[in-house]
């Protein structure tokens, strides 16, 4: 059982896809459930954001879970599945696993060194994990992958400006509106990205901040979470007032998540008709657009007067990076932490040799004391005891380094062709042992850190998929995942 990752982002996707292929925490269940369903999969999360959808499946062959993955998100978004593959990519077991560390240390980011990727990616384990969809082998990746966040954040200064997208945002609305100290802002929507919104404005020094959402009782706690946590003006209101809110301010901040606009032209409209007969007659209003799919309907960034800072727009700011010094103490971080994580599933993998060893020794002193029981029936308690004993030391004492020293050589790339070589020498059956899983190299990069060669195209998505809709049988192979899709080797699986 490997994992496999399939994903879409905004490093790889322009926003119109990403807002097809986007993720609602109402869906989100549903489809894990799709997957666990499915012929190939046994563990399934899936981590959605303004900017990624990314599937982490554990499958126990290649082709057939990188088909039924494919084929959940063409459903899903709608889109052909030529169009998917040019924006998708794939990662395969070790890859899989480096990518979601970097995913988690925020190095994959939009905003370089964003922390508010960890809380989604926790989310994203909570809710598997509440569906029953999370095994060992997505456990110890996704409590891994959080640890390695968490460590990259304390120990380098890539976060050291706070910066997320919303702070970007914010920054760009800074150029067109001017200071924001004082001043009153709206958010709509009121999830995670709401909240970090929230304690953005305050920092900003905003005076008042008008919570909208559909559901009146959790803008309410959001309120009531920026006035006790942030000392802000805060209230609460429905959606149905968001034309009045939008009259009275500068920057609306949407993060909602919906599916169609929630800022509609005609909205808008209004709300500059109101604002004329105030004195924000003059100033602009600005949209901060963090929605994916988009809050903002798309003409109203053609209006007089009104400015659109959204998801694709920030992509482009070049304060969304990182200090190169920080970026790269955060990539030997990753590097170090993979090397440990591979290491222990390893040693994990070869667990079941040893104790299939340990046993067949065991069976075979009782079996050979029972065998002294019968050449030496009168043999007195207290003696057979001291044989039971001393035979048993012997086997210990010759089994100790064998089984110590594996341990510690399959923590190596190739390791395994030791525990191979035990099932071998002692004859282990195979139906004793679990299958111990061929680990894949860990290729060195020019800086002699740990790199991986995987990184498959996606335009080798569409071949792969149609490989499985072929009328053939399941091979039960997988291809080594160093190599391009069109230019694998088989392995036996």
């Amino acid at each position: 059982m490997s994992v496999l990752l399939v994903g879409i982002s905004h490093r790889s996707a322009p926003v119109s896809v990403l807002e097809k292929v986007a993720i609602s925490e109402a869906d989100r269940p549903k489809l894990v459930d799709r997957l666990l369903a499915s012929s190939h999969v046994s563990e399934a999360m899936i981590v959605s954001t303004c900017n990624r959808v990314e599937v982490y499946a554990v499958v126990d062959a290649f082709h057939g879970g990188l088909g039924e993955v494919s084929d959940l998100l063409t459903k899903h978004s709608g889109l052909p599945l030529g169009d998917l593959t040019k924006h998708a990519y794939v990662r395969y077991s070790e890859a899989a696993a480096e990518h979601l560390f970097a995913v988690a240390s925020g190095l994959d980011s939009m905003v370089v060194g964003e922390q508010q990727v960890l809380s989604q990616i926790r989310g994203a384990y909570a809710s598997a994990d509440s569906q029953q969809a999370v095994g060992r082998t997505l456990h110890e990746l996704a409590q891994h992958g959080l640890r390695v966040g968490k460590r990259v954040h304390s120990e380098t200064g890539i976060d050291r400006a706070g910066a997320s997208v919303v702070s970007v945002a914010l920054d760009r609305a800074r150029g067109v509106v001017g200071e924001l100290a004082g001043r009153t802002a709206v958010v709509v929507g009121a999830g995670a990205m709401g909240g970090l919104a929230m304690a953005h404005l305050a920092r900003a020094g905003v005076a008042r901040v008008i919570v909208v959402n559909r559901t009146l009782e959790r803008a309410q706690r959001l309120a009531e979470t920026g006035r006790t946590m942030h000392g802000v003006d805060a209230e609460a209101v429905e959606m149905s007032r968001l034309t009045e809110a939008m009259a009275g301010t500068d920057v609306v901040i949407t993060c909602t998540g919906a599916v169609g606009s929630v800022v509609t032209l005609a909205d808008t409209h209004r709300a500059l008709a109101g604002r004329a007969r105030t004195d924000a007659a003059e100033r602009p209003l600005v949209f901060c657009d963090l929605g994916l799919p988009r809050d903002v309907e798309h003409a109203v960034a053609g209006l007089p007067g009104v400015a659109v800072i959204d998801i694709e727009s920030l992509q482009r700011d070049p304060a969304a990076g990182a200090a190169a010094d920080d970026t790269a103490a955060a990539r030997h971080i990753v590097a170090d932490e993979l090397a440990k994580y591979l290491a222990g599933q390893r040693m994990a993998e070869v667990t079941p040799t040893v104790a299939a060893l340990r046993q067949r020794a065991a069976d075979v002193v009782e079996a050979e004391l029972l065998r002294l029981d019968s050449r030496l029936p009168d043999l007195a308690d207290p003696a057979r005891d001291e044989v039971a004993r001393t035979v048993r030391r012997v086997v210990d004492k010759l089994l100790h380094a064998p089984t110590v020293r594996v341990k510690q050589l399959a923590s190596t790339p190739g390791g395994d062709s030791y525990a191979e070589a035990l099932r071998e020498l002692f004859e282990l059956k195979p139906g004793a042992v679990q299958a111990v899983a061929a680990p894949m190299e860990v290729a060195a990069n020019a800086t002699g850190e740990a790199a991986l060669a995987d990184d498959f195209t996606a335009a080798h998505l569409a071949d792969e998929h149609a490989r499985m809709t072929e009328s053939r049988p399941e091979t039960g192979s997988v291809r080594n995942h160093a190599a391009p899709f069109g230019h694998a080797q088989e392995e036996t699986a």
